[in-house]
This record gives structure tokens, C-alpha cells and sequence, in this order.
């Protein structure tokens, strides 16, 4: 029977070697009519299930759900491709050794997707929210957890849906060698992870107009369900380690469990009573550790735990920033001088400095005042620390030619100009564009 001790043995069993340490990246991206800009749905003609057919035709594995046998993810090795609530396409990447290997893995998804694209008549969009739609415009993917989750939301914030079936985003997961690396690799990524959000914040539009916000998507999030998101203050607590995360994953509630192929819905309960075998909705019954896996991808705090670490607030955006999304956490957190010295950065600043940035850079962005400058300011200095890493880390490009460093040139470059991909887009609205949307879907597609 699953206990408290199994579930802190299922993070240290996450603990690898320095040298087995390895970098994995989620990208989503909108998949929408090359003629009307609307989301496809899953059985119209040229629609997801039609894509997953062709993606399976070229090597892919189906991932299928229920009695029904629906079709709901592929899986190729270690590389997952899985269907987000409104059809939006997600690939997980297998861990990899060096950004080398990750921008080709994204590269080569990129490019089959693009042929694909021919075929179906479809274009890929690259933004943390999709810029004309209404929300009903977004139609739901036929995975039966998405019906719990899609009920339950509205109980708990006002944009969870919009979080769901209109936003984009790009996640970095990282491993750990011990315990206390995990505490300071989190600890890190947490501080900064508004500091991504301002740097790769690529969501200023919605329902055709300009918002306030360079991240709405990261609005979205602040608006979605405080239970189980935003920054959780504990990891900077002195006792905090592996079983103080299970005890807060413990108290979250749940959403639900899946038995027999079918889900059942949980929601509000928790998993500590689970664990007792004391769930009311399903008296008798004992977690088991898929249940506890299961229940971790419904954590979903900025940055969280499971066998590795994820970074979780950075927008989707388009080519010639994904490459950078994993470069910038990795020349900070894979090089240990460069660990240190940006773990002597943030140490100094307290909950109240990491929750004014999480709130407060969504709508400012690079602009967002801090400490006795700004963001910008903040993200050059950690951009020099980050590509210092990169080049002591000395991985070079199968062409001998360049480290991983070279995928960081676009990111320095616009913040040389203090600018981030939302602050491009706004000017090409106002000036190039005339206040017209309809000209992101030619230029910011892939």
C-alpha cells in the first residue's frame, strides 16, 4: 500500500548523476485554418484526427483513450506529441544532452508539421494567446479528463477555460543531483520565473484588439485556480525539501482518478484522504503511484516538481525564440559558477519581491519596475550570467563551429533594443500593420 515515504521516494528517485543531467522541452502551438484562422476541430475534414493519421502514417504511435479507442496523443521513443484541451498540439521532447540536440528535435517536429500542413490546410501559430478568437470559437478535445476539468474551472476562477483552450506555452524541465541542487534549482527558478515571462512575453492581443497585458496568457493563469498555481512561498522556507513538496501536493485538491479506462470525477477531494483510503466518492479504494503521477501534472504552480524540475511561465513564441526558451535556464543552471552566482542574486530578495514581480510583470513586462531599475535591466545581467554558462559548458554544434550560445543571439538582441516578442508585435500593429491583425497570420506563423 502507497504511503507518505513512497511518495518522497518517487522524487529522489528523480536524482541523477552530474554527469546524466539532461534538458527536456514542451512546446505548444496553436493549429488553426489556413483559410478562416479558427481552430480545428477534432473529427471536421483536415481536422486533429485527421493530422494524427498522417502523423502516425509517417511513424508515429497512437496514444488512445477509453472504450472508444480515441486517438489523443502519438509517441515516437521518448518524444510525446499530446492534444491539449482545444486542439492545440504540445511536443514533449525526450531528454536530451545539449540545446544542439534540442533545437534540432524542435526543428525536425517543426518542419513535419509544416509538410503536414500542405496536406490538410492548416497554419501553425506560435503566440502565448491566439489573437482574434472568442472563446467560443475553441472547440473541446474528445479527452475525458478535459469534461472534469472544464466543469470544475469556473468554480475557481474567472479564466480557466481561457487558460485551457486559448493559450500557448513553452515549458523546460531540468534534473537534479541531490536534494539540496533541487532546493537551489528551484529556488532560482522560481525567482526568475517572472523574469522569462517578461523576456519571452508574446500575448498582447485578444479578440482582435490590443490588451493591456505584453503576457495575458500569464493573466489568465493568475486567474485560474489559486490552489493549485502561481508562486508557493514554502520553497523558500528553511525546512523546505522533497517532503514538504509532498505535503503541499497532498493538500491540493484533486481533479480526478482514472479506473477501468474511465475517469472519475474527484474534485475537491484530496489526495492525503486517497492515500488513507478515505475518498468519499470512492470509499475502499487506495492511491496508487500512477495515481500520484497523475495528480502531479495537475499541479500547476510556475514552477513545479516531479522527477525533475519544470519552469512553467514562459510564453509560446515563434522560431527564433523557442531555441532560446531552453538556452537562457540552462547556461544558468547547468554550470555551476553560473548557479552560484545567480543563487547570490536572488537569496537577497524576500516573498514579497517575487510575488510584486509575478503580478506585476504580466501587464509591464521589461518595463516592470524593480528594486532600483527594471526588469530589462534585471534581464541583461542574467543574460550575461546565463551565456557565460552556456560557454563554459563547451557543447559544440555538430559543424564545429559554435556552442550553445548561438541560440541565445536573437533573446540579446532584443533585449539590447529592451524589447521582448509582445513589444515587437505591438509596434507592427500600430505602425506596419494599422491596427490589423490578419497580417500575424502570414508573418508569425512557422
Amino acid at each position: 500500500m502507497l504511503n507518505k515515504q513512497n511518495l518522497i521516494k518517487y522524487f529522489e528517485n528523480g536524482i541523477k548523476s552530474n554527469a546524466n543531467l539532461k534538458i527536456g522541452t514542451e512546446h505548444e502551438k496553436f493549429i488553426l485554418n489556413k483559410d478562416t484562422f479558427l481552430p480545428l476541430k477534432y473529427d471536421e475534414e483536415n481536422g486533429i484526427n485527421n493530422i494524427f493519421l498522417s502523423l502516425i502514417d509517417l511513424g508515429w504511435k497512437p496514444i488512445i483513450e477509453g472504450k472508444e479507442e480515441t486517438i489523443i496523443g502519438l509517441k515516437q521513443n521518448q518524444q510525446n506529441i499530446s492534444l491539449e484541451p482545444a486542439g492545440q498540439f504540445e511536443l514533449s521532447g525526450q531528454p536530451l544532452r545539449n540545446i544542439h540536440e534540442t533545437c534540432s528535435e524542435i526543428t525536425t517536429h517543426l518542419n513535419q508539421m509544416k509538410e503536414l500542413s500542405k496536406k490538410h490546410n492548416f497554419i501553425l501559430l506560435g503566440l502565448g494567446v491566439e489573437p482574434k478568437s472568442n472563446l467560443d470559437n475553441f472547440p473541446w478535445m474528445p479527452k475525458k479528463r478535459y469534461n472534469i476539468m472544464k466543469n470544475y474551472m469556473p468554480k475557481v476562477g474567472n479564466n480557466g477555460l481561457d487558460m485551457m483552450q486559448r493559450t500557448c506555452s513553452t515549458q523546460i524541465n531540468f534534473d537534479f543531483i541531490s536534494e539540496k541542487d533541487m532546493i537551489k534549482k528551484f529556488r532560482v527558478l522560481l525567482s526568475l520565473e517572472s523574469l522569462g515571462t517578461a523576456i519571452f512575453a508574446n500575448s498582447p492581443f485578444s479578440k482582435n484588439k490590443l490588451t493591456d497585458f505584453k503576457s495575458l496568457r500569464s493573466f489568465y493563469w493568475m486567474n485560474t485556480d489559486n490552489q493549485r498555481t502561481g508562486i508557493t512561498p514554502f520553497v523558500f522556507n528553511e525546512n523546505f525539501n522533497f517532503e514538504t513538496y509532498v505535503d503541499y501536493a497532498l493538500d491540493v485538491p484533486m481533479y480526478f482518478i482514472e479506473r477501468n479506462k474511465k475517469y472519475i470525477d474527484v474534485t475537491g477531494c484530496n489526495f492525503r484522504n486517497f492515500l488513507n483510503g478515505k475518498l468519499d466518492k470512492i470509499p475502499g479504494e487506495f492511491a496508487t503511484e500512477y495515481d500520484w503521477e497523475s495528480h502531479l501534472t495537475t499541479l500547476f504552480p510556475q514552477v513545479r516538481l516531479k522527477k525533475y524540475l519544470e519552469i512553467r511561465s514562459m510564453d509560446a513564441c515563434s522560431w527564433d525564440q523557442i531555441c532560446g526558451q531552453p538556452a537562457f535556464w540552462t547556461g544558468l543552471l547547468y554550470n555551476q559558477d553560473s548557479l552560484n552566482e545567480i543563487y547570490s542574486i536572488i537569496k537577497e530578495w524576500d516573498n514579497n519581491d517575487r510575488d510584486y514581480l509575478y503580478k506585476n510583470v504580466p501587464k509591464y513586462g521589461l518595463n516592470t519596475k524593480f528594486k532600483k531599475g527594471t526588469i530589462l535591466d534585471l534581464a541583461k545581467k542574467v543574460l550575461k550570467i546565463s551565456l557565460s554558462g552556456l560557454k563554459k559548458r563547451n557543447y559544440i554544434s555538430s559543424n564545429n563551429e559554435n556552442d550553445e550560445r548561438q541560440y541565445l543571439q536573437s533573446v540579446e538582441e532584443n533585449l539590447e533594443k529592451g524589447l521582448s516578442p509582445a513589444d515587437i508585435l505591438i509596434d507592427k500593429y500600430l505602425n506596419k500593420w494599422n491596427k490589423n491583425l490578419l497580417p500575424i497570420y502570414e508573418e508569425n506563423i512557422f
